[in-house]
């Protein structure tokens, strides 16, 4: 059985406990993940909605010429139609359907021209619905981010050795998306950090050139077969400091706390408290605070930053099956921001780590 067609059993049995006879699912260069799960269709332009059937039956509409000609020839079991009014065109297909009820999600997403006629439309809120497929994941789709880790482990050894004294991040980062375009992987989201103590986070590239001393901090994100996989690590040009070193163990520390803490039963925060009382300990409290830091870590699937967010106040209980990465990620007032982060999986006794790099501060050579 395919990806889709697990995922799509999946859905039919969802709308059927649910009583839904048709799914309005919403996606977009952006965030694409809710439509993707029915579709298997990676959208690069555009938006697109899709109806799913209880039976079965899908159709995608999209915006874009192009895109609804790609789709054409990419997907099976998918009809494909291109509308110049998404919105309007597929807002009177819906009113044709009378009196079927019909789920629509992300209704955070859905455009306003549908979302405000949810009564006219018969529309009920399916975003918890969807979510809980999205989150909580089937055996196959597991199997297909154990396979993603693989490729993030390998695009960050080509990181690493990319990085020398004098070359730009630009550079860089164009090496590694050759690497992994060329070893299957749909996209990558990719942001860096270089520098030292001026540093407070990531971003795009820039065209800083690495020099002596510098701290190099990324995120991998490759995508295979429509699955994100993540790995956080941080590297020194030259020789790494005492500073350094002893900031990343602090690093360490956290990410190991935060991994042994996860387990079925737990909640996020409770994750996100065990990675943050390391920097407490330490008397780095304040750098776990939005000022300074997003979250703790966060889910992987068909979306590269997904429920739950690792963090303090967030209460979502962690299940078996959820794929997440745990990266204690934040600025240290001493060196500058620093990144450490792993994927895994959530097994009956505990984490299921999937990227396999060294956890150690790397330093690779001045010339």
């Amino acid at each position: 059985m395919s990806l889709l067609e697990t995922r799509r059993k999946r859905l039919m049995e969802a709308m059927k406990a649910e009583n839904i006879d048709l799914l309005l699912l919403h996606g977009s260069a952006w965030r694409n993940d809710y439509l993707r799960y029915a579709t298997d269709f990676g959208i690069l332009e555009g938006e697109g909605l899709a109806l799913v059937g209880r039976d079965g039956e899908v159709t995608l509409y999209l915006d874009d010429a192009l895109e609804a000609e790609r789709a054409g020839v990419e997907l099976g079991g998918v009809r494909t139609e291109h509308v110049g009014d998404l919105v309007g065109d597929v807002g009177r297909i819906v009113e044709r359907h009378g009196n079927r009820r019909v789920g629509a999600g992300p209704a955070a997403h859905l455009p306003y021209g549908l979302s405000r006629r949810s009564e006219e439309l018969r529309l009920s809120d399916a975003t918890a619905l969807l979510d809980r497929l999205l989150i909580v994941k089937a055996e196959d789709e597991l199997n297909a981010i154990r396979s993603a880790a693989h490729l993030a482990d390998e695009g960050y050894d080509v990181f690493r050795r990319a990085a020398i004294a004098g070359r730009e991040d630009f550079s860089m980062i164009a090496e590694i998306e050759a690497f992994f375009r060329a070893n299957g992987a749909d996209d990558n989201f990719m942001i860096i950090g270089v520098g030292g103590p001026e540093v407070r986070g990531m971003a795009p590239p820039m065209g800083k050139r690495l020099k002596e001393g510098d701290l190099v901090t990324t995120e991998l994100t490759p995508c295979v077969d429509g699955y994100f996989v993540q790995i956080c690590r941080t590297l020194v040009v030259g020789e790494p400091s005492e500073a350094q070193l002893r900031a990343f163990g602090v690093y360490h520390e956290a990410m190991v706390a935060g991994i042994d803490a996860v387990r079925p039963g737990v909640t996020a925060a409770d994750v996100a408290r065990a990675e943050n009382d390391v920097f407490r300990r330490y008397g780095l409290g304040d750098y776990v605070t939005s000022e300074y830091t997003r979250v703790r870590g966060h889910g992987i699937g068909l979306f590269l930053d997904t429920r739950p967010q690792i963090l303090e106040e967030v209460d979502m209980v962690i299940e078996e099956g959820m794929s997440l990465i745990v990266h204690p990620n934040t600025y240290h007032p001493e060196v500058g921001y620093m990144v450490l982060g792993d994927s895994l999986i959530v097994g009956a006794d505990g984490a299921e780590v999937l990227t396999k790099t060294e956890r150690r501060l790397f330093a690779v050579a001045q010339h």
